[in-house]
């Protein structure tokens, strides 16, 4: 949550040109009033105290000294994962791989810091505008119960008191603009405290996912321990386990392929595209790392398909959960569904739209939705090469999330 909350300060100016123009007509209703009946001795000091809670009413100033933490820590997450890309890709050692994954626990505890600062900086502002709530509150009781302080005036009195029926009108009409401006300033504060509120509730959902992830990548470090202890480390041994564990990820992809093959032509696939430069606007940091070199901030693997749609939801403003070793396209109803995201058969544009083939399953992110009942889609790694393509598909058969 980088955009921070800014708010236009016209209708506070607003409010003041007319409070200042409220002042003006009150003070001349009480020069002319000379009657025994000093009920309006209130209206000028109202309006000046309006006019100083208008004034006091402000956009929550943000706390500066999280501001340098804040872009410091953005930083250093680029630098870490960068890192991570560079020992992923030559992690045909058993150090390096130990390394890629310190590095990328570096980048991850990077981006938890940082949405904590966010989230510090978010509860002070929180802070502020629910003080300046309460303040608004106690000079509107002050005001309200000022204006009824000669509650047992009856209309016909006060309009006896006015010299003529034009006089008693803009009192009136003045006792109106205390109540509206006051009224609208009060409502200004309110829309921005559940603003402030609806930002610190996302950042803390952020930050249990990421705390998630942060324990998926420790029992990964965890599971290299255990290998180093298995191969006693030694670089041979290691080097056969891997070679072993290699063996096993070709033979998955190749059944893969071959059913991604078979869906092809089960779902009607047409118009399969290349998307060229740019992966369909794919993280660089992602796109351009090997496949599988890196994790993403939801616990995927880089240049899948889960990944990319992920991402692409994410990118959207849409809450995506962290998968937390259950992220497999298979495996993405069942999971979501656990954080009460909901799903059906029915495409609708923005939807992950999961097709049940293979090992993994693939999913695609439905772009839009055609005139012939087909969906076009965006994917990637459909071809099993880690790249990015659209399509046509007949969506009969496919579940679709609804984030």
């Amino acid at each position: 949550m980088k955009q921070r909350a800014s708010y236009s300060c016209s209708n506070f100016r607003t409010a003041l040109d007319e409070s200042d123009n409220a002042m003006v007509l009150s003070r001349k209703i009480m020069i002319k009033q000379k009657s025994k009946y000093h009920q309006y001795h209130f209206i000028v000091p109202i309006v000046g105290l309006i006019t100083m809670a208008v004034l006091s009413i402000t956009v929550p100033v943000a706390a500066d000294r999280f501001d340098d933490a804040i872009n410091g820590l953005q930083n250093e997450i680029g630098g870490f994962q960068q890192q991570a890309a560079d020992l992923r890709a030559k992690a045909d050692t058993l150090q390096n791989a130990l390394s890629a994954i310190s590095a990328e626990k570096n980048a991850l505890q990077a981006q938890i810091n940082l949405n904590q600062a966010k989230s510090e900086k978010l509860k002070m502002d929180i802070k502020a505008n629910e003080e300046k709530l309460d303040r608004q509150k106690r000079t509107l009781n002050k005001t309200v119960a000022q204006i009824y302080a000669n509650g047992d005036t009856t209309p016909i009195v006060m309009l006896a008191s006015s010299k003529n029926v034009g006089e008693y009108i803009s009192s009136q009409e003045v006792r109106g603009s205390v109540r509206d401006q006051m009224k609208t300033a009060m409502d200004q504060v309110k829309i921005i405290k559940t603003e402030l509120t609806k930002q610190k509730t996302e950042v803390e959902r952020v930050l249990a996912d990421q705390n998630s992830q942060r324990s998926s990548l420790a029992a990964k470090e965890a599971e290299q321990s255990r290998i180093i202890e298995q191969t006693r480390g030694e670089e041979a041994a290691y080097q056969n386990m891997i070679a072993s564990k290699n063996s096993e990820i070709s033979s998955l992809r190749a059944q893969q392929a071959a059913a991604n093959a078979a869906a092809a032509r089960t779902y009607s696939v047409s118009g399969l595209t290349a998307g060229g430069a740019g992966c369909g606007g794919y993280p660089a940091i992602w796109c351009n790392a090997e496949q599988d070199s890196l994790v993403d901030n939801w616990g995927l693997y880089n240049r899948e398909c889960v990944s990319y749609v992920a991402w692409k939801v994410a990118a959207s403003g849409r809450y995506v959960p962290h998968f937390s070793g259950q992220g497999n396209a298979n495996q993405w109803p069942a999971t979501t569904a656990r954080t009460g995201i909901p799903q059906g058969s029915t495409p609708k544009v923005g939807s992950a739209a999961v097709m049940y083939v293979g090992y993994y399953g693939h999913v695609m992110y439905v772009e839009r939705i055609n005139g012939n009942g087909t969906i076009h889609v965006s994917q990637f790694n459909w071809g099993l090469a880690g790249e990015y393509s659209e399509m046509d598909i007949n969506p009969t058969g496919l579940t679709f999330i609804y984030f």
